[in-house]
């Protein structure tokens, strides 16, 4: 597995080398100095432009790299200084946990049974009529008038 492993290892660092290489022949093409003065400063002035801007590139690059270093800097920092703190239980009506989250210009009440509808109670002759009927069915006298009325 070592000599697998080793072997990989070759392998990629040749890959590396191949597209370094690769990325030095498109970034870099081959000087050629001109003869003549006038074209020496014209390929000088070309230069020193793709100087600027890789010079800015690589401004941008550092400064983001900053940034991102302070903050992981700064989380590290964070890490052990804060401990949560253990809650302790508390116990509020639920009028008084609104009044608390809202505030007290808003007057919130937890009334159930306001917001239910009114029913009356009246006879509930339905109930009755069955029982009754019932009643008057039972034993020889509900037979009979059971007869009597079907005939």
């Amino acid at each position: 597995m070592l000599q697998i492993g080793e072997a990989m290892l070759e392998e990629e660092a040749r890959e590396a080398e191949r597209e370094k290489r690769k990325y030095m022949e498109e970034q870099c093409p081959v000087l050629s100095v001109p003869g003549c003065m006038q074209e020496l400063q014209e390929l000088c002035r070309k230069l020193h432009k793709q100087i600027d801007l890789v010079d800015e590139e690589r401004y941008d690059m550092e400064s983001k790299v900053k940034k991102s270093n302070k903050e992981v800097h700064d989380l590290r920092d964070l890490d052990g200084k804060f401990k949560k703190p253990a809650l302790k239980r508390v116990r509020m009506s639920a009028d008084a946990m609104l009044a608390a989250l809202l505030g007290s210009k808003h007057k919130v009440s937890l009334d159930l049974r306001a917001n239910l509808k009114q029913v009356k109670k009246g006879v509930k002759e339905e109930v009755g009529d069955w029982r009754k009927n019932i009643e008057d069915k039972a034993g020889m006298d509900g037979r009979k008038k059971m007869f009597e009325t079907d005939a």
